[in-house]
């Protein structure tokens, strides 16, 4: 009896093994004439369990024993059900046929309307209930990116391209390889919360990759796309409700698949620079819903560095709404003579379209890497990942693993090291020259030469330079040390000091900082001129806009994100100001127009602003950005760009009696800054608002007064927060404020209707600012222009209430 129940349980315990046994299906997609199919959607028929092949037609999947139904899904492929009895692994190729579309199957009630326009019509009629038809879903996605250097040049700035990106002779290569594995879960009004499960860099055994699923996220339902990422305005959907405005339709056919019919749409723009896709879209007859796109853009529709960006998405009915299945971005383009190339993919699978979420589930931080997601070994990422690798991949994979460790090395790094730390001398005239000690994760900075040398009428001709000594830890804390000297010939005044900083906590940004010495600073604290600009307006212009006082100082400060989008900053400043005067007057032009280095006394070389003195500040700055998104890596906090405002509120003391310091006031102020309010085609605004007010002056310095951002120069920086004409100096106030700032960017809304301009890319700009304080009541000023890149001119006018008192033409050129 003993002997037949354990001959009963052994029976049992074997066919359970047998029953969680896993195998493995494996095999290549082709059409009829053998070419290969690519990123196609494999899943288990009726549920949303599954795979994608790659590049190069080949598929994994990892199937316990049974019998069961694969299905084979290709955008412009017959469906293919196969059923097989799952007792071993399997090599089992799939041969796709393509889909014969017809135009006989669609009755159109219009006899005067093209087919195609009919169907987009009923669609756009549809778009807003598909738009919101989803609640909410869970599901697993895995992603793949990858991207390679097809072409580059030898030489970048004075460094060897190949030794740095890791190419071979020919300088080609994959530069970029990552996998990622997670959980998503989404609800409706974009409520995201991602958890990146497994990270795989190849080279990068301790990297977590950059890979993000919620980014691959995209909606043709939505009227407008990719705003403010591939180009200012972004680029109107197919089915927009203004899609006519843009596109022209062509039928290309019907076809039948489970009882529905497709329709096989061709999308063209009316116009080739309309910021609008091309190619192909699906469409189900009836429903008059999207069931996959297959559609570019290109470097004519406005995108920037890249010349052609094409699109594949599937959607699988689950229940009564759609979801995609897979979504693949493919690009190719050429930046300052890198050609390149590369792709993400997204397979999504394992949908839960009726999850239940505990209170407050959802937050601001849209994605967590676990800690532990990069230690999973090859083993694993060979039984889990839903595409397989391509030949190429799996040899990048291979020859930068078995090299991880050994790049790791010490010897390793320091090889590489003399490469990247050989000296040259043109190099170091216009970029800084970086010593690396990869090993110890130590770097040395040395300025650049030219931005070293500078000229102004307080110290002539002068020399500053600093070197920035940068260590690093594994956990993402560094700390940084800074010693730069500055030498003026003209008054022979010779300033030095040391600034130190150290990042101990980065998932908290939290720091402390720390600097002493002397320095050369300017008088308005907004510093709204760098010293090249500068230089350029005194030697080549004639103008000194900017004045100049030394200080001897110490200070402190810290920082830190009391909760996410908190942060609090707290200083300490203790200085001896001294005024300074003009010592030199040179200049490229006959008759320079320079003035004293007091802006109260123009014509008074001899005036001192104000009287040696001592002055201990504090400060406390608290910085809220509502609603900030972030990511969570083990390596610290990262925050992505607001769609809503930043308010800053500051609070400032001057101290008296401590240290014989004179300086004895209150300050408060509030700001609240608002970055990049899209108007869809018609571009992005930025608004600032900011007021302040002085509570007490018992004793108060210049240095101390309320500066704002101002500008006097030809050239200078095009912050939208700044006042483009504002004197810089003799409006700052001892009293109360307030201050408003907007501009305007259309993206080449109008450029991009006139020929001749619409190959340049122009962005125009306009905008305007207002100020009112007891210094300085109703002033206002008005401006616009175009902008390219990071290079911009514009015009603009300024009035004393109603008077107009300044106009001119600003450049800018925003590095």
């Amino acid at each position: 009896m003993r002997f037949c129940l354990k001959t009963y349980l052994l029976l049992i315990f074997i066919g359970l093994s047998a029953s969680a046994q896993q195998y493995t299906i494996t095999g290549k997609i082709t059409d009829g004439k053998g070419i290969v199919v690519p990123f196609v959607s494999i899943y288990i028929n009726a549920t949303t369990k599954g795979t994608s092949s790659n590049i190069d037609g080949d598929y994994k999947l990892t199937l316990p024993a049974g019998k069961v139904d694969l299905q084979f899904t290709a955008i412009g492929y017959e469906d293919k059900t196969i059923s097989i009895l799952i007792k071993e692994n399997k090599v089992l190729d799939i041969i796709l046929t393509p889909k014969v579309f017809t135009l006989n199957d669609v009755v159109i009630s219009s006899s005067h309307e093209n087919r195609a326009d009919e169907i987009i019509r009923k669609t756009i009629l549809k778009r807003r209930t598909y738009l919101n038809e989803i609640e909410a879903f869970s599901c697993e996605v895995y992603t793949k990116g990858m991207q390679k250097l097809l072409t580059a040049p030898k030489k970048f700035f004075g460094r060897d391209v190949a030794t740095i990106l890791d190419l071979d002779s020919n300088r080609q290569g994959i530069i970029y390889l990552s996998e990622t594995e997670s959980k998503l879960d989404f609800k409706r009004k974009n409520k995201i919360k991602e958890v990146m499960i497994s990270s795989k860099v190849a080279g990068n055994d301790n990297g977590f990759s950059f890979n993000k699923a919620s980014d691959l996220s995209i909606n043709f339902y939505e009227n407008v796309l990719f705003e403010d990422k591939l180009s200012v305005r972004g680029f109107v959907s197919p089915i927009a409700d203004n899609a006519f405005s843009f596109y022209k339709y062509k039928l290309l056919g019907t076809s039948e698949n489970e009882g529905k019919i497709i329709n096989k749409i061709q999308v063209i723009p009316k116009k080739p620079n309309a910021p609008a896709f091309s190619g192909i879209i699906y469409i189900v007859n009836d429903t008059w819903r999207l069931s996959a796109v297959n559609l570019f853009i290109t470097k004519k529709s406005g995108i920037e560095f890249i010349d052609t960006l094409s699109i594949k998405q599937q959607l699988v009915q689950i229940n009564d709404v759609y979801l995609p299945t897979s979504i693949q971005f493919n690009l190719v383009g050429k930046v300052f003579g890198f050609k390149f190339s590369g792709y993400v993919i997204g397979v999504y699978k394992n949908y839960n379209v009726t999850p239940s979420f505990r209170k407050n589930f959802f937050s601001n931080e849209i994605l967590k890497i676990e800690a532990s997601s990069n230690k999973k070994d090859s083993l694993y990422w060979e039984r889990s990942r839903s595409v397989p690798l391509t030949s190429e991949e799996r040899e990048n994979y291979v020859r930068k693993d078995s090299i991880s460790r050994l790049k790791s090395s010490q010897h390793y790094l320091d090889s590489v090291d003399r490469v990247k730390n050989r000296f040259n001398a043109s190099q170091i005239l216009i970029t800084p020259y970086i010593y690396y000690r990869s090993y110890n994760q130590k770097s040395i900075t040395y300025d650049a030469l030219l931005s070293s040398v500078y000229y102004n009428t307080v110290e002539g001709l002068g020399l500053k330079y600093a070197v920035t000594l940068r260590q690093g830890f594994n956990d993402g804390r560094y700390y940084t040390i800074k010693p730069e000297a500055r030498y003026g010939f003209a008054n022979e005044h010779f300033n030095a000091h040391i600034k130190a900083k150290y990042l101990y906590d980065p998932t908290k940004n939290a720091s402390i900082s720390i600097g002493f010495g002397s320095e050369v600073a300017n008088l308005n604290s907004q510093k709204q001129t760098n010293l090249l600009r500068n230089s350029i307006n005194a030697l080549v212009f004639g103008k000194n806009v900017a004045k100049f006082y030394e200080r001897r100082f110490f200070n402190i400060q810290a920082t830190r994100e009391f909760a996410p989008s908190f942060e609090l900053t707290l200083s300490a400043d203790y200085a001896r100001r001294t005024a300074l005067l003009n010592s030199s007057f040179q200049s490229f032009r006959n008759q320079p127009n320079f003035t004293s280095n007091d802006p109260f006394n123009p014509l008074d070389e001899q005036s001192y602003l104000f009287p040696q003195h001592r002055a201990l500040v504090l400060s406390g700055t608290l910085a809220y950005t509502v609603a900030q998104k972030y990511i969570t890596r083990p390596d610290g906090r990262f925050y992505m760009e607001s769609e809503f405002p930043r308010i800053e509120f500051n609070y400032r003391k001057g101290i008296s009696g401590i240290f014989r310091s004179a300086a004895d006031y209150d300050f408060i102020s509030l700001e609240i800054f608002q970055k990049d309010v899209h108007f869809l085609l018609m571009g992005k605004s930025s608004i600032l608002v900011g007021a302040g007010k002085f509570l007490t002056t018992k004793s108060l310095n210049y240095p101390d007064w309320k500066h704002f951002r101002a500008n006097q120069s030809l050239i200078f920086d095009a912050d939208e927060r700044n006042f483009h004409f504002l004197d810089f100096y003799i409006f700052n106030t001892t009293k109360q404020y307030f201050e408003a700032h907007f501009q305007h960017n259309f993206g080449s809304f109008f450029t991009n209707k006139i020929p001749l301009l619409r190959r340049l890319k122009l962005e125009e700009i306009i905008g305007g600012a207002y100020l009112s304080s007891p210094e300085k009541r109703n002033y206002s000023e008005f401006y616009f222009g175009i902008k390219r890149l990071n290079f911009r001119i514009h015009y603009g006018y300024a009035y004393d209430r109603h008077t107009l008192i300044k106009k001119g033409f600003k450049l800018s050129y925003g590095f």
